[in-house]
């Protein structure tokens, strides 16, 4: 039995550390394991542990591996032995308890296979799996890598190359020449710090059959498989396709429009991530691996369960002896937990516990355990069965009461109590009984309606039960009633503005009255909802007005002024319409499908009180720029008008993957798109688009190059899409086909003997072309007819040239003619060779290359004094002409190495400035001249630090200057040559009182102090 007063302070175990799962690694250093526990309790509690549910019994057995600090088990020296799942078990007076379940496992990661790895064979160009063969391992969360060559040297992945985490395997999409090598694969323990490698498997790449790689369509080698995740975890899909070329991977996720926000994609597109999965992702997921050849794609489930979480629970409770009780816990979860209870440490029932007549035995400490697939959640309360007299120590009755005039009354008499006491009450000692007016309610409660003033008086309450009895007393004063004067209206509002809702209320002025406002019973939160609601302050006059600043739609509904005191209340409603654009339409449901046209149905979305005027249909296709290039749909009939819940898309592409989604507008504007509805593909046709800019030329030996833009994928309308070129020589009839499978080429070469121009043809032959495209359901109609040539080889004539300086020259020639048969079309440009006749080697000669519209160009970067030879050709697709007639010249001699000498003279006057500097001299008989023939002389005179000044150009080598009399000057010379302009000679000038100053210093002052030195006798 517990007393009241004397077990208040007192409680059960609560567990404050529990133990937690244990990988040990034989060998460790530390050589023991501790299993934590600790709880809090009153009186301290004692602790025992359990393995595998049998007790440890550490005082009657003790052991030498087992021992007890504290509430932590510690294992020394473990052994295999000990593994298994331990619980703690904390007691004291009050009773028992158990804690989570802990698993210690002994961790390992063994070795690789001894036996020597065969060596892999595969032709370049093609895909290979190298099987990795993992070894046992606990905890079973390895990482894998490979090891290339020798360790540490770890092979990189990309596009091309993939290690698989989930099976170690190394796939390669395309091998190439390069990844010849011996490979490892490297095995990792995180948890453990310890990794393994596997004996190296030689890579032995072939060369192709013919020298040239065969392309492949991608085929998916990595799948991911169906998954169950668990919630608010991460998880990793593998997706990973071989072919040649490398294919490229998507993912998706199938009837949806975007892959969830919590996703990540790394490894070049191989993996996908989805952190913190909710049960918003759930879903079937696709990858689709792509190249010119093909694709292939793979679809698998993501389920989502989630560990027992409590969706109601127990608690500490002290209940009367005798009463009756239920202890329920519900468990949320997926699979859904299973339940059952522990009383004091052992197992008790499952469901829910109901006790009739709580004895005193019932008492005790209960867990609640919640458990599934993925994990046990706890609940610990205690139940403490009480008896005691009745007592208002703990809450007693109010001092003073209030009651409103004419209102309902309540008066509270909750004192504590075991069992359930007699309650009877009086007013003024005169005992009170249940009338039309007064009742004594089952709690205690006493309920006066219709109060006036003469129930004011002291009010007692009397309780008793077979421990003993107690009262409590209050005075009751009756108020005025409080009463709405001026009740809130029903409005309307449009989206954007604002309105005021009044509410005055009446009340008794000896008390404090306040407003509470709520919308659909909701009260409002004006300090969380500030920027939409604002109260007006309540005045003497009792008046609690609401407004609502820049109303939204979701401020429509009933909203309740109230106006309280603490006697009483009074209540008043008003509806308030906010108008504004319509909300989104209903889901869309695709109803049928045909090749250019689709029928939706959807239904009617909020009209926000004004009614809808038409939809408008938008489409996206799957080759949308982006996520919001949506655009407004063809549709049948073409205004969709407000009452129509149907209707059919026209215009659209065939074979195309659509998502559709509808706007409604009323007089207000138009609102918010409906959802988008699931992805849907157009039935296929044929195709009705030829490839545009049909264009082409004679190439060199017989060849014949035919150029197009090919058509827009939306444009294929069907599968297998691909091209049929059609051409003919002019005189011909019978046209000569050729089939193209792939829909991104753009060029075709036919090569042909029969196709050179003869004598006969003058300059060019004319050929014929035209272009379609088809796909499985037929063909789309040829482009229209294209004639172009093949031309003869014509060089270009007339090359000449001329030295510009010692290092550049100038070159121009006639171009190759036209004839008026649109030859000179052909030509794309010219190239221009330049190299030295006797010094450099003609495959090593500067090039530039120059537009067909340009008949001259600038030779650059060249050595002076040198002789050189130059070639010009035409060029296109096809390769170069022939070239002309080499053109030779001679650049000129470059400029002397050292500028030029100089000297200045200012006159005494501080005037004028004279300045010259040495000509040299150019001999023209000398066999070899050291320097060229000066032509002029360049004068630049500007002010210190200053980019431009006054240029000079002069055939003597002297000039005189007005002397500057303020600032600093700076006076550049250089020569100008036959091969350029010569280095500078920059002298610097001052003005003319700072050349007086140094003047008087460096030759006045010593002669002033000679002239005053004493003679010696």
């Amino acid at each position: 039995m517990f007393n009241l007063s004397e077990d208040a302070t007192g409680y059960g175990p609560i567990f404050e550390e529990e133990p937690i799962d244990v990988v040990y690694l034989e060998g460790s250093a530390d050589g023991r394991v501790s299993m934590n526990c600790r709880a809090r309790a009153n009186p301290p509690a004692s602790y025992r542990w359990r393995r595998d549910n049998w007790e440890i019994k550490l005082m009657e057995q003790p052991d030498e591996h087992y021992s007890l600090v504290g509430g932590n088990l510690v294992i020394t020296n473990p052994q295999k032995k000990h593994s298994g799942t331990y619980v703690c078990v904390a007691k004291n007076i009050y009773g028992t308890v158990i804690s989570k379940e802990a698993r210690l496992k002994f961790g390992y990661l063994n070795e690789f296979s001894d036996e020597e790895r065969d060596p892999v064979y595969v032709k370049e160009g093609q895909g290979v799996i190298l099987l990795c063969v993992p070894p046992k391992a606990w905890p079973e969360a390895v990482t894998f890598r490979w090891i290339y060559n020798e360790f540490p040297v770890f092979l990189p992945t990309d596009r091309r190359r993939f290690v698989s985490q989930r099976t170690g395997n190394l796939y390669i999409s395309k091998v190439e020449s390069q990844d010849a090598g011996n490979y490892s694969c490297y095995v990792s323990s995180p948890i453990l710090g310890r990794s393994v490698f596997s004996k190296f498997i030689p890579l032995i790449p072939l060369s192709p059959d013919e020298g040239e790689e065969r392309k492949y369509p991608a085929d998916l080698s990595v799948m991911f498989p169906d998954t169950t995740a668990m919630l608010a975890s991460n998880i990793t899909l593998e997706c990973f396709a071989l072919g040649n070329p490398i294919p490229h991977i998507v993912w998706r996720k199938v009837d949806a429009t975007d892959l969830p926000p919590n996703h990540e994609i790394s490894e070049s597109g191989a993996v996908l991530h989805l952190y913190n999965v909710q049960y918003e992702d759930v879903g079937s997921y696709e990858c689709e691996a792509i190249n010119t050849k093909g694709k292939d794609w793979h679809k698998a489930w993501l389920y989502v369960e989630s560990a027992p979480e409590w969706a109601e629970t127990i608690n500490n409770t002290q209940i009367d002896i005798g009463s009756e009780h239920t202890m329920r816990c519900v468990a949320s979860g997926k699979p859904f937990p299973f339940i059952r209870w522990y009383k004091d440490g052992y197992m008790y029932g499952k469901g829910e516990l109901k006790f009739s007549s709580l004895t005193f035995e019932d008492s005790g400490m209960y867990q609640c355990i919640a458990e599934n697939y993925w994990g046990i959640k706890y609940a610990n309360a205690e139940l403490r069965v009480i008896a005691c007299a009745p007592t208002f120590e703990f809450n007693p009755m109010k001092k003073q009461l209030l009651g409103a005039k004419d209102g309902r009354v309540l008066i509270e008499c909750k004192p504590r109590a075991a069992p359930r006491p007699r309650f009877t009450w009086t007013k003024d000692k005169e005992v009170l009984f249940n009338s039309s007016r007064i009742s004594i309610l089952f709690d205690g409660t006493l309920e006066i309606l219709n109060a006036t003033k003469n129930d004011e008086g002291v009010y007692t309450c009397f309780a008793e039960n077979d421990r003993g009895k107690a009262n409590s007393s209050g005075y009751l004063t009756i108020t005025e009633a409080t009463s709405i004067t001026v009740a809130p209206e029903d409005s309307e509002v449009q989206v954007g503005d604002e309105v005021i809702l009044h509410c005055t209320a009446s009340y008794d002025p000896m008390l404090d009255i306040t407003f509470i406002w709520a919308i659909d019973f909701r009260v409002i939160d004006f300090n969380a909802e500030w920027q939409h609601y604002e109260r007006d302050m309540v005045n003497e006059d009792g008046t609690g007005d609401l407004r609502i600043k820049n109303a939204q739609i979701w401020h429509e509904g009933r909203y309740t002024c109230t106006a309280q005191t603490v006697a009483d209340n009074d209540t008043a409603y008003a509806d308030l319409k906010v108008v504004g654009v319509p909300g989104p339409p209903g889901v869309i449901r695709v109803e049928e499908i045909g090749d250019t046209w689709v029928k939706l149905l959807w239904s009617k979305g909020a009209e926000h009180n004004r009614p809808i005027l038409y939809y408008t249909i938008q489409t996206r296709h799957y080759w949308a720029l982006n996520e919001d290039d949506w655009r407004n749909a063809s549709t049948s009939p073409t205004v969709l008008e407000g009452n129509v819940e149907k209707a059919e898309v026209t215009d659209l592409y065939p074979w195309m993957e659509y998502q559709f989604r509808i706007i409604a507008t009323n007089e207000y504007g138009s609102g918010e798109a409906s959802i988008p509805s699931l992805k849907i593909k157009t039935w296929d046709a044929s195709p009705v688009v030829s490839p545009t800019d049909v264009a082409g030329y004679g190439g060199r030996n017989g060849e014949i190059v035919i150029t197009w833009t090919p058509v827009q994928p939306w444009y294929f309308y069907g599968k297998k899409f691909g091209y049929i070129v059609a051409f003919k020589p002019h005189d011909a009839y019978d046209w000569w086909y050729e089939t193209i499978s792939d829909p991104e080429t753009r060029r075709f070469v036919h090569r042909d003997s029969y196709f050179i121009p003869t004598e006969e043809d003058f300059q060019v032959r004319e050929f014929q072309v035209k272009i379609k495209s088809f796909n499985l359901k037929g063909d789309g109609p040829f482009s229209l007819t294209k004639v172009i040539y093949y031309p003869r080889d014509e060089p270009p004539t007339d090359v000449y040239a001329r030295p510009v300086s010692s290092t550049e020259a100038l070159v121009w020639w006639l171009p190759v003619v036209d004839t008026g048969t649109g030859l000179q079309q052909y030509i794309e440009g010219y190239q221009v060779k330049y190299w030295r006749k006797y010094d450099d080697p003609e495959p090593g000669a500067n090039r530039i290359f120059v537009p067909a519209t340009v008949n001259q160009t600038r030779l650059e970067n060249m050595l002076p004094d040198s002789h050189y030879l130059i070639e010009v050709r035409a060029f296109n697709g096809a390769g170069l002409g022939p070239p002309g007639e080499h053109c030779e010249m001679f650049t000129k001699r470059p400029p002397p190495p050292e500028p030029p000498r100089m000297w200045r003279y200012i006159t005494w006057t501080g005037k004028w400035l004279y300045v010259w500097w040495d000509h040299i001299q150019y001999d023209w008989f000398e066999e070899c001249p050291k320097s060229p023939m000066l032509f002029a002389s360049q004068v630049m005179f500007r002010k210190t630090g200053y980019i431009y000044g006054k240029v000079y150009i002069t055939g003597w080598h002297f000039m005189d200057f007005p002397m500057p009399q303020v600032g600093d000057y700076e006076l550049m010379v250089r020569g100008r040559y036959e091969g350029g302009d010569g280095p500078i000679r920059k002298i610097r000038i001052q003005d003319f009182s700072s050349s007086y100053s140094i003047y008087l210093m460096m030759f006045l002052l010593p002669q002033l102090k000679l002239a005053g030195r004493t003679v010696p006798r």
